[in-house]
């Protein structure tokens, strides 16, 4: 899809829509890529902005999720105990008392590496109306967080510009189903990539839960716990159908080029 050597890849724009903590955004700029992030919910915002801008150092803030014992500050770091009643199917101390976070540090690495990575807040929807703007679309666990999962595809393929690519990971765990007041749309994956390709776009590769190949994901879970949660998520790269008109522009202009400008 794009080049294998980082230095050549400065020019692709990759967008994240639903980043989170930016953790996804993050890697794909370092590995060369200009990628930005788009959030709209303020906790993980919040949380962001700190992993992100206001960590110390690696390891300064350790995370001990499954523990749930309150939060204290100590001398070196920040230790935080955001799981207080997750004591069941915990196989051993230690795996409570883990260290989590940062595994890196952001700001440190972009002093050591040219990284072109920015996050941007607000509602996709709203955010993102100019047409052709990015080479590439990463959604992971996005898709079925909208109340009209069409309009985030119309808005995902607007945004591509011709011949980019869209990679999408996730389970369809719809966000607003059965929420009362909230209107909400629930198509199953089948419905979901008639309508992608419907818009225009062509299904490149598929894995689903179905095949032994298929992509089984947890999300924020422990994973040394004796009870583990799974989705058997779908991952697929599809590709916005190039604008056949201006390929006949660009082969003319090059003919005429290669012809010294007349016939």
């Amino acid at each position: 899809m794009f080049p294998l050597d980082k230095g050549a890849r400065g020019d692709i724009k990759v967008l994240v829509p639903g980043a989170g903590l930016g953790r996804l955004a993050y890697d794909l700029a370092k590995r060369g890529f200009t990628c930005q992030g788009n959030e709209f919910s303020l906790f993980m915002l919040f949380a962001s902005n700190f992993v992100l801008n206001k960590c110390r150092g690696i390891n300064s803030l350790r995370v001990y999720p499954w523990v749930h014992t309150g939060s204290v500050v100590v001398l070196d770091s920040l230790r935080v105990y955001p799981w207080v009643h997750t004591g069941s199917n915990t196989l051993s101390t230690e795996d409570q008392l883990t260290d989590r976070l940062p595994s890196l540090m952001w700001t440190l690495l972009t002093c050591q590496h040219t990284l072109s990575f920015t996050m941007a807040a607000g509602d996709f929807l709203e955010i993102y109306t100019s047409a052709d703007a990015f080479d590439c679309v990463a959604t992971c666990f996005f898709i079925d967080c909208a109340n009209n999962i069409v309009a985030f595809l119309q808005t995902i393929y607007n945004i591509i510009k011709p011949g980019g690519y869209w990679v999408n990971l996730g389970p369809l765990l719809y966000h607003f189903a059965d929420q009362p007041g909230e209107p909400s749309i629930e198509p199953t994956y089948q419905h979901i990539k008639s309508i992608a390709i419907g818009i225009g776009f062509t299904i490149l590769e598929e894995e689903t839960g179905e095949e032994e190949t298929g992509v089984n994901t947890s999300y924020t879970q422990n994973p040394n716990s004796m009870l583990q949660y799974e989705y058997k998520s779908v991952l697929f790269v599809a590709q916005k159908k190039t604008n056949r008109k201006t390929e006949q522009q660009t082969e003319e202009t090059e003919d005429t080029e290669e012809g010294g400008g007349s016939r």
